[in-house]
């Protein structure tokens, strides 16, 4: 018996995988606070200057 019997075969990892990721998913739906389109800066607006707030590397001294 080699190493290799003892490993899932890939359609075997390719499920398990899927089902983590869907699992993820699902929790982060469930568990997180929807994003409020109103407050949240418009995609166009990269580099425009405009600042967003509200995570720890957004606090960069010098930047009013």
């Amino acid at each position: 018996m080699s190493d290799n019997d003892k490993l899932p075969r890939r359609p075997t990892a390719s499920l398990l995988v899927l089902l983590g990721l869907l699992l993820f998913v699902l929790v982060d739906l469930f568990a997180a606070e929807p994003i409020d389109p109103y407050l949240a800066p418009y995609p166009t607006a990269l580099g425009s200057g405009q600042v967003p707030s509200g995570a720890h590397c957004t606090n960069v001294s010098g930047i009013d």
